[in-house]
């Protein structure tokens, strides 16, 4: 883990972090680049879901605060504020009707299936919104680098955050142990 003080948007981005929210859900995230992330949902309504490439707008409010905002193709939105020197972070997430009444759809790796995920935004109804505002605590940040295609790279499985946070996940190098 990562013991770094970020200051600026660079010592953000490339930075791998699993957090907990304050409902009990744990999420796995990676500022892949200044404009992508990736991540994995190990808890909470949706978990078992994952995805990479993901666009977003990545800014940093001041030094070591950060906002990233997004919208999925399933027409939920995201918005997260991480403050990594305090290992915290308020996330808001905008589930559509559909998600929260079908979130057994959205359980997947949605890259393959954005086909998917744009019918059942048409299909099914959108509002009201599900909106769910929470802090989270971070109890895990790697330095991955920028671009590292092996930080969200498989389904996520129960131990996996366990594995990453104990050191049997990545090499040296933030490269995956077991391919």
């Amino acid at each position: 883990m990562t013991e770094k003080t970020f200051n600026t948007l660079d010592d953000f981005l490339g930075t791998h972090f699993i957090y907990t929210y304050d409902n009990g859900w744990e999420y796995e995230w990676y500022a892949k680049n200044d404009h992508t992330v990736d991540y994995r949902i190990h808890g909470g309504m949706v978990a078992g879901r994952w995805v990479t490439g993901q666009e977003a707008n990545i800014v940093m409010l001041t030094a070591g605060i950060y906002k990233i905002s997004w919208t999925e193709p399933t027409g939920t939105d995201v918005a997260l504020d991480f403050l990594p020197n305090e290992k915290k972070i308020h996330g808001t997430i905008f589930f559509p009707k559909w998600v929260e009444e079908h979130p057994e759809i959205t359980v997947t790796y949605q890259n393959e299936h954005i086909d998917l995920m744009e019918a059942s935004r048409e299909k099914y109804a959108t509002y009201p919104k599900l909106v769910v505002p929470e802090f989270a605590n971070i109890t895990y940040m790697g330095d991955a680098g920028q671009n590292n295609d092996d930080v969200i790279s498989e389904a996520p499985y129960a131990s996996l955050p366990d594995d990453i946070r104990a050191g049997k996940y990545f090499d040296k190098n933030y490269h995956r142990i077991n391919k």
